[in-house]
């Protein structure tokens, strides 16, 4: 979400920095990698902390920038001191570069960020500026492909080839090296009215959600005007339309048990990253067992792949509280931060068939098939 703020921000123009925190030591609200974009008028896109930085940042950027990009320092810890001038008490230091808007280096960064909202990932090696040696601000910018799609005037072909194997994420003396990642996608096979809340919340994020439904009242656009796409699904096309991949998160909530469970078969041999199934246990056993059966998986190999009941026991109640629950299990799942979930297994599934078949759950009408 941050990347559209500044892109939406930079289309607008009158740009003045460009300011990204490039390390941070102790505590920091943001990682590196955050940006603020500035304008000349004050005003500004993107946070590089809690709040704390941000004015003093954007009230003195332009200045400081005025003859090239420059390495800033801010304390947030509560002893100030004279190397670190700045302490406001959240506890580290980070380093901030700030580059002055319109370079050559400027524009191409601004390109890269445009493109990975497309889906295309991008590694950015920047040589920070350094007074003390004359070093000025280098970029080179390489593609999935290793190709270059940007490389500073000034930088050599050893110097090139020397830093296409630097990796994103690790310090390196006087060079920052990030990925820029397309966004994480969100497949919503459902669009009823609980479904609203989830994908309203996952674009907060900055997700790109695609909701998809073979009911044509629920699958419009203009109930869903985060989505990017929302896809009326039909016998012919059905998953395959959505080119689900192994590296998106698919959650599941038709209320559809004869939809719930042919998409669940079509999915489970894709092994998305997280795959979330709205509904009881019982429910959600027998699906698994028939998907299983259709999608020539084993019971235990399916269970290992989805999370059912879908969400994180928050407790609460309604559509919010479960697209909340189902969201921050399907962003602990991807930031391999997750704990404790509810998943079934196949002693869960078997005991659960037990009780009964499927008969409950055929040509049921749920109300939300007919929400306007």
């Amino acid at each position: 979400m941050e990347r559209r703020r500044i892109l939406s921000q930079a289309r607008q123009g009158n740009m003045t920095a460009l300011v990204t925190l490039v390390r941070a030591e102790g505590s920091s609200y943001r990682r590196p990698g955050a940006r603020v974009l500035i304008t000349a008028n004050g005003t500004y896109a993107g946070t590089i902390s809690g709040g704390c930085l941000e004015g003093e940042v954007v009230r003195k950027a332009g200045w400081i920038a005025r003859d090239g990009a420059a390495i800033e320092r801010y304390s947030t810890l509560f002893d100030d001191t004279a190397e670190i001038p700045y302490g406001l008490g959240c506890g580290g230091v980070v380093d901030l570069l700030i580059e002055p808007a319109g370079t050559p280096e400027f524009t191409a960064l601004l390109a890269a960020m445009e493109a990975s909202l497309n889906g295309e990932s991008a590694k950015v090696i920047t040589w920070l500026p350094d007074p003390a040696t004359g070093k000025t601000l280098r970029r080179l910018i390489l593609g999935a492909d290793r190709q270059i799609l940007f490389a500073s005037a000034t930088l050599s072909p050893d110097k090139i080839e020397c830093a296409r194997d630097l990796e994103p994420g690790r310090e390196y003396t006087g060079r920052f090296v990030e990925e820029l990642r397309p966004p994480q996608r969100l497949i919503v096979l459902g669009a009823g009215e609980d479904a609203r809340p989830l994908v309203s919340m996952a674009a907060l994020l900055g997700w790109s959600v695609i909701v998809a439904d073979g009911r044509a009242p629920l699958a419009r656009p203009e109930r869903f005007p985060e989505a990017e796409r929302v896809v009326r699904l039909t016998t012919s096309n059905s998953v395959s339309a959505l080119s689900i991949r192994a590296d998106d998160a698919v959650v599941l909530m038709t209320h559809s048990y004869e939809q719930d469970r042919d998409l669940l078969a079509a999915v489970l041999p894709i092994a998305p990253r997280y795959l979330g199934v709205l509904g009881a246990r019982h429910r959600s056993s027998l699906l698994v067992s028939e998907a299983a059966a259709i999608a020539s998986l084993s019971v235990a190999e399916c269970c290992e792949r989805l999370y059912a009941p879908v969400g994180l026991d928050l407790g609460g109640d309604g559509p919010e509280a479960i697209a909340l629950a189902v969201l921050a299990e399907a962003q602990a799942c991807i930031q391999g931060k997750l704990g404790t979930s509810r998943r079934l297994s196949a002693i869960d599934v078997a005991e659960q068939i037990a009780q009964g078949g499927p008969s409950r759950y055929l040509q049921a009408q749920c109300a939300l098939e007919t929400a306007s």
